[in-house]
């Protein structure tokens, strides 16, 4: 009697003859998405997403001849998105309950995976990624600050010439400072001090 073995590229063969085009795809990268938050940049390979979409390395091959290539697609699939600019009637709890949200998209899974690509690729590399970051991430929050700080100033809350590029980028220039450069967190309180030590002095109308 003749007894098959199913070996695990077998299995893997298999299971990837199932899905096929979009299914596939899908599967491969929100597995890269997976190794980006769990092992990182560092740890990522072509091999071990294969294995976590459950399909060969070549299926991966054909579609993404590099890390680079996957890792780029992998981000435009599954960027973490915001919620609508908040609107409490009050500038400062609108910032901080922005802030809130920007928090949680950093520790969402694709938060993480931007974070560890930010953090672990050279400079070369990284500017792979520059455009995915700014025109996924960046600047989808600095148009919610200013939508914030416009309501603001209809409210006569925050001075007229407070939407400013230099200010909008204040908040998401130290969030992202204070992940890459001192690798902490971003606590509740650490939110509050940023808003009322930083944001706020800064969005006064003069003479308040």
């Amino acid at each position: 009697m003749v007894t098959s073995r199913w070996t695990a590229d077998s299995a893997q063969t298999a299971a990837s003859m199932r899905r096929r085009g979009p299914v596939l795809e899908r599967a491969i990268l929100d597995a890269a998405l997976d190794q980006l938050s769990t092992v990182g940049w560092n740890g990522l390979t072509m091999e071990g997403v294969a294995a976590g979409a459950q399909t060969g390395k070549a299926a991966v091959y054909r579609r993404w001849p590099s890390k680079a290539d996957l890792v780029v697609d992998a981000l435009q699939s599954g960027l973490p998105t915001l919620e609508d600019a908040p609107d409490l009637g009050d500038v400062r709890e609108d910032l901080l309950e922005l802030c809130r949200q920007m928090r949680a998209a950093m520790y969402s899974r694709p938060g993480f995976a931007i974070r560890s690509v930010l953090h672990e690729c050279d400079a070369f590399t990284a500017e792979r990624f520059h455009g995915v970051i700014v025109e996924g991430v960046v600047e989808p929050s600095v148009q919610m600050i200013k939508k914030v700080l416009q309501r603001g100033i209809e409210r006569d809350e925050v001075r007229p010439d407070a939407v400013s590029d230099a200010v909008c980028d204040v908040i998401p220039a130290l969030m992202m400072y204070r992940s890459k450069v001192c690798g902490s967190e971003w606590g509740e309180a650490d939110l509050v001090a940023m808003i009322d030590q930083v944001m706020v002095p800064l969005l006064r109308r003069h003479g308040d």
